[in-house]
């Protein structure tokens, strides 16, 4: 069982955190494609993507990072980046896009805690690097994630 997280004051920075993993399918990249209209032949066209310096399909960058993003709450609700004092999503910086993702690959999420910034009394920032890396460990997309989150009450 992973630890749960209530409180900002629970976390120490230079923590880290795997999430499990998940296989990138092709219906990941159509429903995708379908929700947000970006239907790009590098992702939806064999074809044209075999043509590119990729040589095949990959997948939509957000989709790499919305998926992801989300695997390391496969640990419990309260683990990794999200406590149970979660207030808001305050932002995400450095995004980068360093290698493609294809179908098949499976993607895991680690998290380090880089920073904890005090925001007043009973609130403040976890702020986290993250690096979503596939079966062979190569880094395709890395990320700093800021969470507004409450302090244990004194």
């Amino acid at each position: 069982m992973a630890k749960e997280y209530e409180y900002l004051d629970d976390y120490t920075v230079g923590e880290k955190i795997i999430s499990p993993a998940r296989t990138i399918t092709e219906a990941d990249i159509i429903n995708f494609a379908g929700f947000t209209g970006d239907w790009h032949p590098l992702h939806t066209d064999v074809e044209y993507a075999a043509k590119t310096p990729f040589k095949s399909r990959i997948t939509h960058g957000m989709l790499t990072l919305s998926i992801g993003m989300a695997l390391p709450f496969r640990l419990g609700p309260y683990s990794s980046y999200l406590p149970k004092s979660f207030i808001a999503f305050y932002g995400m910086d450095d995004v980068r896009f360093t290698a493609p993702n294809r179908i098949g690959d499976t993607i895991r999420c680690e998290v380090e805690v880089i920073e904890i910034t005090d925001k007043g009394n009973d609130k403040g920032v976890l702020t986290t690097r993250n690096l979503i890396k596939n079966q062979r460990d190569e880094m395709l997309v890395s990320f700093v994630l800021k969470l507004f989150c409450g302090k244990r009450p004194r």
